[in-house]
């Protein structure tokens, strides 16, 4: 579903990606893992074409959006649905016009259609019956749930998620995670997800992948990665199963 091949990325001096290179899988869930302002949230906008990379190719179902017009790259963005960390809800809109927004700029349908599609994604992620409130009157968690009802209104293939459980307390991180199990299955999504939350990490991916010094330093299935032999990864884990057994 996607590829990237020997990506490279600097911002003035600063070099931050130093040849990536990543499979990721369709139809899975893939978990990029990293540490606090390694490069994590540069990587995801490479995948959705808001950078482009110095050197290395991106490479979508076998199509290169590095070389790509913006008119071509707006056609490609169309597979893909997003998650913000904050859920990036318009404050002056209620739910279900948060939701219904993107279908009204990229479909042409009638207002009776589109209110079906904004039930039926609202009913996805258990929001059926807060469309008519304001982002100020949900929690946290469910502004996430709003936030992904309508990362999904135009039925995307690949849905990317950027640290979707941060702020959030441990219950309702795990309801989250849940949603995210249960959203990609349903729809059969390719899942890319930025975290650094090792628990959220082996509760949701199929695929992990590590990005350490600018480079994707590991990468497997939860049980492989529990296995590895990585120096800072495996500080990563052993901070995580310290938490757990406390």
């Amino acid at each position: 579903m996607i590829d990237l091949v020997d990506v490279h990325k600097s911002f003035d001096k600063q070099h931050v990606l130093k040849g990536v290179t990543l499979h990721i899988p369709k139809g899975k869930t893939t978990v990029i893992l990293g540490q606090s302002g390694g490069g994590k949230s540069v990587l995801l906008k490479h995948i959705l074409g808001l950078i482009k990379p110095d050197s290395g190719q991106i490479l979508v179902d076998g199509v290169d959006i590095t070389k790509l017009s913006s008119k071509e790259l707006f056609a490609i963005r169309k597979k893909f649905g997003m998650l913000f960390q904050d859920a990036a809800l318009f404050d002056s809109m209620t739910i279900g016009e948060n939701v219904a927004f993107p279908i009204r700029e990229h479909k042409r349908l009638s207002e009776k259609k589109i209110e079906r599609i904004v039930k039926e994604k609202l009913a996805l992620v258990g929001l059926e019956d807060h469309a008519h409130k304001m982002p100020s009157e949900l929690s946290g968690g469910m502004k996430k749930r709003a936030g992904l009802a309508r990362a999904i209104a135009l039925d995307p293939e690949i849905l990317l998620f950027d640290e979707p459980t941060t702020g959030l307390d441990p219950v309702m991180t795990k309801k989250i995670d849940h949603l995210i199990i249960e959203t990609q299955k349903k729809l059969n999504l390719t899942c890319v997800v930025i975290s650094h939350d090792m628990a959220s990490t082996f509760r949701i991916a199929h695929n992990i992948a590590f990005l350490c010094q600018g480079v994707i330093a590991v990468q497997g299935t939860p049980e492989e990665i529990k296995n590895t032999n990585h120096p800072v990864l495996k500080e990563f884990l052993e901070g995580f199963l310290r938490h757990k057994e406390a």
